[in-house]
């Protein structure tokens, strides 16, 4: 898969060199020379410019992009200019860091689904979940099988659990479902609110946006992932 990262310091830096590691194309993008000096033969691209120029944005390759991660920490106004660009040109995934409570109602408030706080979310951990299509969030339970959540697969979206042919059609035990609902924040816009379904019964139905929490072998979720 392809991704853009912009700000790429510690944790920005991190993130490009392990999902580069893993096998992806990267493009690092930073104002700082330094910063882009330090990691350019450790990505595919690193690319110095400034991501609140539009004219500089429009030479990136943003069409073609699996993800737009914004990684800048250390000025809230550049993150948010470069959030609203990538916003402006219709990414289809926008991953944006959330630099205080403030900064996260207002990507809220422009329809940013995806945050990630760094002292909560390491660099390692997000990589691992960009890694795999459609994977949300997963740990290892040993060497072969893994606790994941994915993005319920288009194919069955409208379905029951029943209908889907869990575990038949893939061998993975359903553990719960969540689910994503808009509620008002303290300024008045729309945000996106998980909540548990609960225990999964084969009458259970199948909605768009849902996240399946599920555990199995790696690569049986991997297929389904996929699917």
């Amino acid at each position: 898969m392809k991704f853009l990262i912009f700000g790429l310091g510690n944790f920005g830096g991190a993130l490009a060199i392990k999902l580069t590691a893993l096998g992806h194309e990267v493009i690092g993008v930073d104002r700082r020379e330094d910063k882009v000096l330090a990691i350019k033969d450790l990505i595919t691209y690193a690319i110095n410019m400034d991501s609140t120029r539009m004219d500089a944005m429009q030479t990136l390759p943003l069409k073609d992009t699996d993800a737009a991660i914004v990684c800048i920490g250390e000025d809230e106004g550049s993150a948010m200019l470069t959030t609203a660009l990538l916003k402006q040109f219709k990414i289809r995934r926008i991953i944006s860091r959330a630099i205080s409570p403030l900064h996260q109602t207002i990507l809220e408030a422009m329809g940013v689904d995806e945050l990630v706080h760094p002292e909560e979310d390491s660099a390692d951990r997000l990589a691992r979940r960009l890694d795999i299509k459609g994977l949300v969030e997963s740990f290892n339970v040993g060497e072969d099988y893994k606790i994941a959540e994915i993005n319920v697969p288009p194919k069955y979206i409208g379905k029951t659990v029943a209908e889907a042919g869990f575990p038949k059609t893939h061998p993975v035990t359903i553990i719960t479902i969540i689910r994503t609902e808009k509620e008002l924040n303290t300024i008045g816009a729309e945000r996106s609110v998980h909540h548990i379904v609960g225990v999964i019964q084969p009458e259970t139905l199948l909605k768009e946006g849902d996240l399946l929490v599920l555990f199995g072998r790696i690569q049986d979720i991997e297929n389904l992932s996929e699917a």
